[in-house]
């Protein structure tokens, strides 16, 4: 039973992954608006029935690329070491994902995926997708910093809000860099210093309250 759970389990991921390639590469070719999530079904050889039970909204075949990391935050926070702090731990995240070429810290050059930052953000119903998984990973690491360590809600909140603001800042930051023409090997050490620096301020005001 078990072996046939996990065979559903991977049959799911692999729908899920065509369903959404088919549907970037279309919106690649042709702009998101130009195309229907019919269109998107079709191309899938799924139903849209199907396709609306793995992405509840069009944007949500895009997005979904980062909404995965939603919670990422918070887990890093929760499975860092003893002596780290939530900044910390959260600052080592961002620098290693720098180093990776993470997607989600818009510093990978790949032409498919510059192509789909440049999407994304001139796209508006895309971006205020993705200002929504921006706005849910800062509610985990709200609950996060509360329940698992202890913070004041308030200055949880104001933390998260700072951080998740930050990550934002800086990913932004790096797609314009990419987008303009400039390769990730090259943006690679400007885009380390602006985290340091931005980490660096967070600290600042973080430290008071056991979380810097």
């Amino acid at each position: 039973m078990v072996e046939q759970l996990g065979l559903r389990e991977r049959k799911k991921q692999l729908t899920r992954r065509l369903i959404s390639d088919t549907a970037i590469d279309l919106f690649l070719a042709s702009g998101f608006d130009s195309v229907s999530v019919a269109e998107v079904a079709d191309a899938a050889e799924v139903s849209k029935r199907t396709l609306f039970a793995y992405f509840p909204t069009k944007e949500d075949l895009v997005v979904h690329r980062y909404a995965h990391h939603e919670g990422e935050n918070a887990e890093v926070v929760r499975r860092r070491t003893a002596r780290q702090t939530p900044l910390i731990a959260l600052r080592a995240h961002f620098l290693d994902g720098l180093l990776r070429r993470d997607p989600v810290t818009g510093l990978n050059d790949d032409p498919n995926q510059i192509a789909l930052y440049a999407m994304v953000t001139a796209t508006p119903s895309l971006s205020a997708r993705l200002l929504q998984f921006y706005e849910g990973s800062e509610r985990a690491l709200v609950q996060e910093l509360v329940t698992g360590d202890g913070a004041d809600e308030l200055i949880a909140r104001l933390a998260a809000a700072q951080i998740v603001a930050t990550q934002r800042t800086l990913l932004m930051d790096n797609i314009r860099r990419l987008t303009n023409g400039t390769r990730a090997v090259d943006a690679y050490p400007d885009a380390v210093a602006d985290a340091r620096k931005a980490f660096k301020l967070l600290r600042s005001g973080l430290a008071e309250f056991g979380l810097g």
